[in-house]
């Protein structure tokens, strides 16, 4: 696939001499804009393939690391100005993160890109986690899982270095990108919509079968006035489709109150706005 690694300047701060708290001087709105997200590298490459992308990317790194341990001193106003680079990371997807970190692929019993969590432990917990990974964890793990300094079997090490099987080429910041985000409000927004074509603000305990009726009701309109197919899992074109002002009004159709229709029109009209 076509790859592209961009820059971009998302703010700059000012820490005063006797100062604890730095003062944002500028911070970019539109940090996805073409206007300020400079391409660094292009390439057709498989993201797959490690050794390629560490050889086109390698430079780049290289040279990101140089600027995060220097400073960059510029004359301003007569007077020198000491400059210090702090780099995030952003829009790798899952894949990429596991290829970046050196951790194993999507199939791995270590299911998690953020924590420790085993597929096991993910079912039984599925919300007390917090982010225990880090790219310097990741690289002295790896150096666990090359020299095997306690002479342990495959898979007692395996369960010591936490599903890491590569050497970390890339640092990356926890993020949501763009689809997940959709996916996830489409979610959100697929519910709402169940709930108001069935009134639960009038029944607070609806049964099962009351919620797949209204389910198969909602999947039955978009169908017929969209020609959105049902789906078993949300996806991105589902939730790009679902969430425009067209699927809202088809929806409303089937919602009883003209009060709680206009309530969702306003609602769905908020979210492209901020959108």
């Amino acid at each position: 696939k076509a790859v592209r690694f961009s820059i971009t300047v998302m703010s700059v701060s000012v820490l005063a001499e006797g100062e604890e708290e730095a003062v944002t001087v500028f911070r970019e709105q539109k940090p996805n804009s073409e206007m300020s997200c400079k391409p660094l590298c292009l390439m057709f490459v498989d993201e797959s393939d490690h050794e390629t992308l560490t050889a086109i990317l390698g430079p780049v790194v290289a040279e990101r690391n140089a600027m995060k341990n220097s400073r960059l001193i510029l004359a301003m106003g007569g007077l020198p100005r000491s400059f210090r680079f702090h780099f995030r990371g952003t829009g790798y997807d899952e894949k990429m993160v596991r290829e970046m970190e050196g951790l194993e692929a999507s199939g791995s019993t270590y299911v998690c890109t953020l924590c420790d969590a085993t597929r096991a432990e993910a079912s039984k917990n599925m919300v007390l986690h917090s982010v225990t990974r880090s790219h310097d964890e990741n690289l002295d793990r790896y150096e666990l899982w090359r020299t095997n300094p306690y002479s342990e079997s495959a898979d007692e090490l395996r369960d010591r270095v936490k599903g890491v099987s590569a050497k970390p080429f890339m640092e990356t910041q926890p993020t949501l990108d763009a689809l997940h985000c959709d996916i996830g409000n489409a979610t959100e927004f697929y519910k709402i919509f169940q709930d108001e074509i069935g009134e639960v603000h009038c029944r607070p305990n609806p049964s099962r079968e009351e919620r797949r009726s209204w389910r198969a009701a909602l999947d039955k309109q978009l169908r017929k006035k969209m020609k959105l197919k049902p789906v078993m899992r949300m996806n991105g074109n589902f939730a790009r489709r679902l969430m425009t002002a067209e699927a809202v009004e088809v929806v409303c159709e089937l919602v009883p109150s003209q009060q709680r229709s206009e309530a969702l029109r306003e609602l769905m009209n908020l979210y492209i706005q901020m959108k």
